[in-house]
């Protein structure tokens, strides 16, 4: 595979066995920066277990690999990772302010608040159409809410490499759209590598840049045209 010139992510024959199980088979994927790349496929496809493999959660074969700017090789790479979700109680004391603070400084957060941090924060989370959440308790937070302070989180520091596994489930749909325009956004201005997880294919089909249907092994990937219009989607989505 050439270099795309920018950074970008490398999948060599990338294999997963659990037990007797072939989860994934011989995936080789060039993932671009600056674009957003959506994952999609039936249920037990492997996504998520492909997203783990790329953060080294689970064991595989075959290579994963990031360049840089000059097409070399890079190590020790910053990756911000937004779960489905995030198990809250709601009684829990802790604040959105309380979860960023540790991201960006070293001062213990039981100590009053240094006026440079919480600026520093609000600033951050107005990107993600959260700058009012900064107080609020994380118990208090509803589905979107969440998951978009989830994602300002997975971007501070700014990451070389970012995936989302299906970051919007249960959310509602006022939430979707927000979280879908910032992501929108959050691609057209930086160049790091965006890899999403998602059924939701009105989303894919509107967003995306790039599509990869998967099915244990890599079926298609191109534009979502090329992508939605293939035997091997029509067959995986009949009813879509």
């Amino acid at each position: 595979m050439e270099s795309c010139g920018l950074h970008c992510l490398k999948l060599h024959h990338l294999s997963v066995i659990l037990g007797d199980s072939l989860i994934l088979k011989d995936i080789n994927l060039h993932v671009h920066c600056g674009e957003l790349t959506v994952i999609i496929g039936k249920n037990g496809a492997g996504k998520s277990t492909l997203l783990k493999s790329i953060l080294g959660e689970i064991n595989h074969t075959g290579k994963v690999t990031f360049t840089g700017h000059d097409g070399a090789e890079v190590e020790n790479i910053k990756i911000g990772y937004v779960p489905q979700s995030l198990s809250v109680d709601s009684g829990t004391p802790a604040t959105v302010y309380d979860m960023l603070a540790p991201l960006v400084s070293k001062y213990p957060i039981f100590l009053p608040r240094r006026a440079k941090t919480v600026s520093r924060l609000r600033s951050h989370l107005s990107e993600f159409n959260a700058a009012h959440l900064l107080d609020k308790k994380l118990g208090q937070l509803s589905g979107g809410e969440l998951q978009r302070v989830l994602l300002a989180a997975a971007t501070l520091p700014k990451p070389d490499l970012l995936l989302l596994d299906e970051p919007v489930s249960g959310v509602d749909q006022s939430g979707l759209q927000i979280f879908y325009k910032i992501l929108d956004k959050l691609k057209n201005s930086s160049d790091m590598v965006i890899l999403i997880v998602s059924h939701d294919l009105d989303f894919v089909r509107r967003y995306a840049d790039n599509v990869i249907l998967l099915n244990r092994g890599l079926e298609v990937c191109g534009p979502p045209d090329k992508v939605f219009n293939s035997t091997e989607f029509l067959k995986a989505f009949a009813k879509y």
